[in-house]
C-alpha cells in the first residue's frame, strides 16, 4: 500500500458508469420489475452500495475509506442501461476505485439476475466519469514567482557541531512545489539577531515567504517565536493551528511547540519545529493551501487559478 499518513483530509467525490446492453423484451421486464428474481435495479443498487464499502477487501492496494455516501442511479434506453454510481467522503485518498467498484457489482448483479432469461446480455464500457479533492483541487497558478527564504535557527548548527537536516527538508519540499530557496542561512538563538535577519529579509531583499526551523519549543533558548512575533505585522492564527494540528495527530509532544505565523508588508514569515520530523509533517500540513495565501495578499482575493 501507498503510504497516505503525510496526506490531509479534503472531500473527496468520485462518479463512474457502466452498461448493461439486453433486448427490449428483457427491458420491459426490469422496468415492470417482472424479473423471476426480483427488481433487478433496486438489488443491483444495494449490491453497488454494498461493494463500494467493501472495496478494500479485495482491490489489493486500496486502503479502507469511511465512506460518508454512496448512490447508484439507472438511465434506461430500448436496449440498454446506464448505470451510474456516486460516491463522498472526507478523507486522505480519492474514492475512484470505490465508485467503479460501486457500478461493477451492480452490473454484474443485474447480470446474475437476468441470465436465467436471456442470453443476450453483455455488461461493461465502466469507466471514471468525474473525481474531485485532493491536492490537485486546490493548485494555484501564481501570477509570478515567489522570493523564498529558509532560516535554521539553532546554536549547535549556526557553530559547525550539528549538521542541518530540517531546513534542507524545507528546502526539498518548496523545490517540489515549483519554489526556489533563494536565501539558506544558519542563524545562532539569538533573538535580536534573528529579528535583524527577518526584517532585512522582507524589506531590503523583497523576500515573499520566509520559513524559519528550530526554536519554538519551551527550552531557555528557545526564542524563535518572541523574534518572529516583533516582526510581523498581522499574525495568521490558521497557519499555527494547522501546523499544531497536524503534529498533534501524529505525536502528542506536537502541543508544546510555539509554532507563529504572520505577515511583514506582503511577506508570510512562519516558524516550523527544528526536527526533521516535525519539520517535514508542517511543510505537508501546509502545502498546498499555503500557496493560496499569495493571490489574496497580492489583492485577488479568493479566486483561484488552477494549474492545467
Amino acid at each position: 500500500m501507498i503510504d497516505v499518513s503525510g496526506k490531509f483530509n479534503t472531500l473527496r467525490y468520485a462518479k463512474a458508469q457502466g452498461i448493461l446492453k439486453t433486448s427490449p423484451t428483457i427491458i420491459e421486464l426490469i422496468k415492470n420489475r417482472q424479473v423471476p428474481k426480483g427488481d433487478v435495479l433496486e438489488i443491483a443498487r444495494g449490491a453497488g452500495i454494498s461493494a463500494a464499502k467493501r472495496t478494500a477487501d479485495w482491490v489489493v492496494f486500496c486502503h479502507p475509506i469511511p465512506l460518508d455516501w454512496v448512490d447508484l442511479s439507472y438511465q434506461i434506453g430500448e436496449t440498454e442501461i446506464t448505470v451510474t454510481a456516486e460516491v463522498r467522503t472526507i478523507w486522505k485518498t480519492g474514492v475512484e476505485m470505490e465508485a467503479i467498484t460501486a457500478v461493477s457489482a451492480a452490473l454484474i448483479n443485474m447480470y446474475d439476475m437476468l441470465k436465467p432469461l436471456t442470453r443476450e446480455i453483455t455488461v461493461g464500457e465502466i469507466s471514471l466519469v468525474e473525481k474531485k479533492g485532493g491536492k490537485s483541487d486546490y493548485q494555484d497558478v501564481l501570477a509570478r514567482p515567489l522570493v523564498s527564504a529558509v532560516l535554521v535557527i539553532s546554536d549547535s548548527t549556526y557553530q559547525g557541531k550539528r549538521e542541518d537536516k530540517s531546513g534542507k527538508i524545507i528546502q526539498k519540499f518548496l523545490s517540489q512545489h515549483g519554489l526556489e530557496t533563494k536565501f539558506y542561512e544558519l542563524l545562532p538563538d539569538n533573538q535580536a539577531m534573528i529579528s535583524q535577519r527577518l526584517k532585512e529579509l522582507v524589506d531590503n531583499e523583497k523576500v515573499d515567504l520566509i520559513i524559519s526551523t528550530g526554536g519554538t519549543g519551551l527550552g531557555p533558548k528557545d526564542v524563535t517565536p518572541e523574534a518572529t512575533q516583533a516582526v510581523i505585522e498581522k499574525q495568521i492564527p490558521g497557519i499555527e493551528e494547522t501546523i499544531r494540528r497536524h503534529g498533534k495527530e501524529r505525536t502528542p509532544f506536537a502541543m508544546l511547540s510555539r509554532e507563529v505565523a504572520g505577515l511583514r508588508g506582503q511577506a508570510v514569515i512562519i516558524t516550523l519545529p527544528g526536527s526533521s520530523k516535525g519539520a517535514k509533517e508542517s511543510m505537508e500540513a501546509l502545502f498546498p493551501g499555503l500557496l493560496h495565501s499569495f493571490p489574496m495578499i497580492w489583492g485577488g482575493g479568493h479566486e483561484m487559478r488552477s494549474r492545467p
